[in-house]
């Protein structure tokens, strides 16, 4: 300290604010603080507002904000509507506790580290209001947000919206802003030009949050026209200023390079930022990136799916269990990967229902999912959720969490069946089986045509067996061919059986042993063991031309593995036809199994 502030250190408080105030405007806070915490500790009510504004900045003083929120409190009780209006905001953000006797700190808290504590709305709603009263701009805007944001007790909306407007008028950036808002909330489309040129105000005024929220208003044209590089450019300014939700749609918009050019370096950079500053959504989002990243990286998918999961993210959760069910990216762990779905499922995330659902019915989980698993589903579904309905209906058809009950299963999987091509299948397998329900061919046959014509290949098959054969209606062997074809060109193995049976028999197709044969092929190779069995005798008989016994025989070994039992009369008859003992010998063997 120099020689005269030493000096000016010994004279009237008021002096020494004057000369430390001086140093502060000078850039020298180092020296201007000893002056400040003399004039403080004498009483001075703008001196005890900069000191706590020091301890809170780290201005010539270690930061501290247990003791910024000390001397705030001082200047506070001694009527400083500056430190009311900030003590205030620190206690909305759960940056500060009020003191239990108001009278200095417990000795306890000298020794605690500054964190985060719950907002206490009750203390900053006492000083802003006085602030507020007094005509703080900023206590009147945190007082208007603590109206309009605080505990449902405490709200006032009109009210909050009057104080944002004092606060607007007097030039306060979080006033403007807070007004933008109130009159968003408030619906009128005849304000929308007024809504962006509050939030310009507070973001001429350099507010991150405004910046954004301008960048949005840009890029969607609302209240001004749309410009998608300008939006971009304003993201990046609120970016750069630290703002995480910023960071993120920045980082979105360079990887999919919507708004200003695609960079997808530098877009996954910001998403990193908003993730590692908080934002569940980029963690999450990064996460799926590496899972879809050639080749995948699934130790840095775990890794980001795991922020957003502890954050309360439900698809996170869901697919940091899926990384611990597989084991990519992670040591294979049932038991963790039932606790991230359970954690999902019980968030809401209907897809972690049924996965977590399936996996408590396959034997994983904990005593207590069974209940919880029916009692996910019925809520969501008396609320109208065709899904959880149908997955209700899961539940009492198995036992699910409640007492087994077909006729309960029969109702929910109807209900789903409006709109579920599953639950349609479903529920026509129950009309037709007579379970939960009166048997009804007629009405199982029409719910497979829906479920059929939803593109579902299993009730492809179902309906196409049911015009073949004439149960529930008339016998359309042409058009169960065509249904047939349709599932077999996705790939099932029952309906490529079909198509060479017809064309075995010449029912509704041409008689065409080559094309049956052909057909008899596709389901064998996809392990149909009676097209496995049906394939061997034509090889062996040759009855598409094509005589092969030995690829024949062992087309038919494979059909007895399947336990297709005729395949062993196939293979005595083939056997003894040719006249091998040992073929003999074989099927015997087979037999004995």
């Amino acid at each position: 300290m120099a020689i005269l502030d030493r000096l000016t250190a010994y004279g009237p408080p008021a002096l020494v604010l004057r000369r430390a105030i001086q140093l502060s405007d000078s850039g020298k806070p180092l020296e201007a603080f000893p002056l400040l915490a003399i004039a403080a500790r004498a009483g001075i009510v703008e001196a005890e507002y900069r000191v706590a504004r020091c301890y809170l900045e780290g201005l010539g003083v270690p930061p501290s904000r247990s003791e910024g929120a000390r001397w705030l409190r001082r200047a506070a009780d001694h009527g400083s509507p500056d430190a009311q209006s900030l003590l205030a905001a620190l206690y909305v953000a759960g940056l500060a506790a009020q003191e239990p006797d108001g009278n200095g700190l417990e000795s306890q808290s000298l020794f605690e580290r500054d964190s985060s504590r719950e907002p206490e709305f009750a203390a900053a709603f006492g000083l802003a209001k006085k602030a507020a009263e007094a005509g703080s701009a900023t206590g009147q805007a945190i007082l208007a947000y603590i109206l309009s944001r605080g505990p449902e007790a405490m709200r006032d909306l009109d009210a909050a919206h009057g104080w944002y407007e004092k606060s607007a008028a007097a030039g306060c950036p979080e006033g403007c802003l807070g007004l933008a808002l109130s009159l968003a909330r408030r619906g009128q489309p005849a304000q929308t030009a007024k809504v962006a040129a509050e939030v310009r105000r507070a973001a001429d005024a350099g507010l991150p949050t405004a910046i954004y929220l301008l960048g949005v208003l840009t890029e969607h044209g609302r209240g001004m026209p749309a410009d998608r590089p300008a939006a971009a450019r304003l993201y990046q300014l609120a970016a750069e200023k630290g703002l995480p939700s910023a960071q993120f749609r920045l980082g979105s918009a360079l990887i999919e390079g919507g708004l200003a050019g695609q960079d997808i370096a530098a877009g996954e950079a910001w998403m990193r930022r908003a993730a590692l500053a908080g934002n569940i959504e980029a963690a999450y989002r990064l996460g799926d990136r590496h899972v879809k990243s050639s080749p995948p990286d699934y130790a840095d998918a775990a890794t980001w799916y795991r922020r957003a999961a502890n954050a309360g993210h439900q698809a996170a959760a869901r697919a940091l269990a899926s990384l611990y069910l597989s084991g990519n990216g992670v040591a294979r762990d049932v038991e963790e990967g039932a606790r991230w779905l359970r954690t999902s499922a019980n968030a809401g995330n209907q897809q972690a229902q049924v996965d977590f659902a399936n996996l408590v019915i396959e034997g994983a989980g904990e005593p207590g999912d069974r209940a919880s698993i029916a009692g996910w589903f019925e809520a969501t579904a008396s609320s109208g959720d065709l899904i959880a309905a149908f997955n209700l209906g899961l539940c009492f058809a198995e036992g699910v969490g409640v007492r087994k009950d077909e006729e309960q299963a029969a109702r929910w999987v109807r209900r789903a069946a409006e709109g579920v091509a599953d639950a349609q299948y479903a529920y026509a397998r129950m009309l037709q089986d007579g379970r939960g329900v009166a048997a009804d061919l007629k009405q199982a046959r029409c719910w497979f045509e829906r479920a059929a014509n939803a593109g579902m290949v299993d009730a492809q098959v179902a309906f196409a067996e049911m015009l073949l054969n004439g149960r529930g209606g008339a016998c359309l062997p042409q058009a169960a061919a065509q249904w047939f074809k349709r599932a077999a060109a996705a790939g099932h193995a029952g309906a490529m059986f079909a198509i060479g049976a017809q064309y075995a028999n010449g029912q509704g197709l041409s008689f065409d042993p080559v094309a049956a044969q052909k057909w008899f092929a596709a389901a064998a190779e996809r392990g149909h063991g009676y097209a496995q069995l049906m394939l061997g005798g034509y090889l062996c008989n040759g009855r598409a031309g094509e005589h092969n016994p030995v690829a024949g025989r062992l087309w038919l070994e494979r059909a007895f593995a399947q336990g297709v039992q005729e395949a062993a009369n196939e293979l005595s008859y083939f056997a003894s036809k040719a006249g091998s003992a040992g073929a003999i010998g074989l099927v015997e063997e087979l037999r004995s199994v």
